[in-house]
């Protein structure tokens, strides 16, 4: 007779002294980004005029990921995880803080958007990659969702503080708001140690070790499927997101108002999500979980271009939220959990990359489809790359052996 498994709720994570830590430094950081955000795009737009202005910034913040991941993953696992985020925080603290003195000029915005990404694009895999070291595998799914829930609930709660304080008082404190939250990540690193078991990768040259985290991804089915379902819905979400305004107005026919309360339902659903996971789940490695949500969302993006009554597309989108953070919760503990140790932060870095790459495409080709064939086509294309996404990761992850990767970075 086996033992039924184990219930891990976040109370059990919180109960862990370093995942405590990280998890408050985290949190601390992506509220002050959220202010920044806010406060960045409507300076943009009141210095420009011009919508462009706007996506300049976002391009500028995707540029970075898609030169630097690859020897950002490489810095991660060769040099000790906790420092690498300390100067990584430092750095984006040092940069916020030049906003507060340059942002009445267009053109310094965006070359410190790009250093504040390229901060980010060290920072992220690496706490991706400390996770597994604080808590257990079968609390990887609750570390996940702690974390994951912050971040959510910082954006519904601080967004309207943020654009209230801009209205009020301008850009200013508002970035100096981000500059300290980085301090304070920073602060909070500091006293974090992670388990002697937490090693480096063996050296054998910078490109080497760069070329064996990808023969890693490349060779490992797992690995590959799960590479495949990223660049597949980051190929769908990053057009169906961000034209989200155009089906409220020209599908769902509705005033702006009713953008409002769409993304107020994709947060519900985004909140409450991982909050249901952790009592249905605690093992990473189950394929339904992992998923099942590119099939919710894939189904959401079809009702969404089908249907045009306003409660369908407020439910359908509860459900998408929740079918996004249960799904981002799942998958990267599943990347955690099946990826070596020394090879961790190549292997997040290169996701980074992955999304950010099918998000510019998409946003790209999106809003061509739209204007060519309306924004319905947008929908229906964005629920079949989902759907297709589903199928190559279960496919792939049923394949895989359930004890962790087959292959090593360390080769």
């Amino acid at each position: 007779m086996t033992d039924a498994p184990r219930r891990v709720g976040m109370r059990d994570v919180f109960a862990e002294p370093g995942y405590r830590r990280l998890w408050s430094a985290r949190t601390a950081s992506q509220g002050g980004d959220v202010f920044a955000t806010v406060a960045l795009s409507l300076l943009v737009f009141d210095l420009t005029g011009s919508p462009l202005g706007v996506s300049a910034v976002v391009f500028a913040e995707i540029v970075p990921v898609l030169l630097l991941a690859p020897v950002a993953g490489t810095v991660v696992d060769r040099l000790p995880r906790v420092p690498v985020m300390i100067v990584a925080d430092l750095w984006r603290a040092v940069l916020a803080v030049s906003l507060v003195f340059l942002a009445d000029q267009p053109a310094a915005i965006y070359v410190i958007a790009f250093g504040l990404s390229g901060g980010a694009v060290v920072f992220n895999p690496a706490a991706s990659s400390a996770i597994p070291a604080l808590v257990r595998e079968d609390e990887l799914v609750a570390a996940n969702s702690g974390i994951w829930t912050a971040a959510v609930l910082s954006q519904i709660a601080l967004a309207p503080v943020a654009g209230a304080l801009y209205a009020a008082v301008g850009a200013g404190p508002a970035f100096g708001i981000n500059a300290a939250s980085f301090v304070l990540s920073a602060a909070l690193l500091a006293g974090l140690g992670l388990p002697a078991s937490v090693v480096s990768t063996r050296r054998q040259g910078f490109f080497a070790d760069a070329l064996a985290g990808a023969r890693l991804l490349v060779g490992d089915r797992l690995l590959r499927a799960l590479g495949a379902g990223q660049l597949l819905a980051a190929l769908s979400a990053g057009a169906t997101s961000a034209l989200l305004v155009v089906l409220v107005r020209d599908h769902l026919q509705l005033a702006p108002s009713g953008y409002g309360l769409l993304l107020g339902a994709i947060g519900v659903g985004a909140v409450l999500g991982p909050i249901a996971l952790t009592r249905l789940v605690a093992d990473p490695r189950r394929p339904a979980f992992v998923f099942g949500p590119f099939v919710v969302r894939g189904l959401v993006d079809l009702v969404l271009a089908t249907f045009t009554a306003l409660p369908v597309a407020l439910a359908a989108l509860a459900i998408y939220g929740l079918g996004t953070s249960t799904g981002t919760v799942t998958f990267n503990s599943l990347l955690q959990a099946h990826t070596p140790e020394e090879a961790r932060g190549r292997i997040f870095a290169s996701f980074d990359l992955f999304w950010q790459l099918g998000r510019l495409v998409s946003l790209l080709v999106g809003g061509v489809l739209a204007a060519a064939l309306g924004i319905s086509a947008v929908y229906y294309l964005g629920g079949a790359l989902l759907l297709l996404a589903a199928g190559i990761g279960y496919r792939g992850s049923r394949a895989a052996p359930r004890g962790g990767s087959s292959a090593s970075a360390r080769e």
